[in-house]
């Protein structure tokens, strides 16, 4: 099993705890989209909140939409954190990701992390560290093609963060993974991080 940690039935302000502990100074962070990581980025934003002054965020994937869209992760960042200081990048085929303090990803009942869904193959010695791809099927909720950091992309880091929102059935397909027991993105990721020293966070 790679060196994960879990903390169960976190709330929102003791994720926000946990990252204020681990951000401080300055550096660059990826972060899931969805509706997870709002409610905890909002709590940040509070007195004795992360200076994001110093911070370069981006978001771990996102829809093919203009930012000004209800589905654009990258829209919904900037209008949270940039007026607090932080840098947002948005996702470009052709963008460099840099090495990240953290991690944080989200996962979905399939398995999948950022837009690496089961479909998509997504490979641990990928060449590119950004794709463009179709989910299939595409989520009816977000019926969008996608951008996304790719796994080596992410495993350039520091720390991995998940939060699981407190879904049973995340958690089962997540402690599978965990235990090697499938062959998900989520499984591919954690078995490199285990590989690579990378310590692994989880509030569910």
């Amino acid at each position: 099993m790679p060196d994960i940690t879990i903390i169960e039935n976190a709330d929102a302000p003791s994720i926000a705890s946990w990252l204020r502990d681990r951000l401080g100074g300055s550096g660059a962070i990826t972060i899931p989209g969805g509706s997870t990581p709002f409610p905890i980025l909002a709590e940040l934003g509070g007195q004795g909140g992360i200076d994001w002054s110093g911070w370069t965020v981006w978001p771990n994937d996102d829809r093919i939409v203009p930012e000004a869209h209800d589905a654009s992760n990258t829209g919904k960042m900037r209008a949270l954190l940039e007026p607090r200081g932080a840098a947002i990048v948005p996702l470009a085929e052709d963008a460099r990701p840099p090495h990240f303090a953290l991690t944080w990803l989200g996962m979905g009942p399939d398995g999948h992390i950022a837009s690496l869904f089961p479909n998509t193959d997504p490979q641990v010695d990928d060449q590119q560290a950004v794709r463009r791809l179709t989910p299939d099927p595409l989520p009816p909720h977000a019926p969008f093609d996608r951008i996304t950091l790719t796994i080596p992309a992410l495993l350039d880091t520091d720390a991995i963060l998940f939060t699981l929102g407190g879904a049973a059935d995340k958690r089962a397909v997540f402690d599978a993974a965990a235990q090697g027991e499938n062959d998900l993105p989520v499984a591919r990721l954690l078995k490199a991080a285990r590989e690579r020293g990378i310590p692994v966070t989880v509030f569910t």
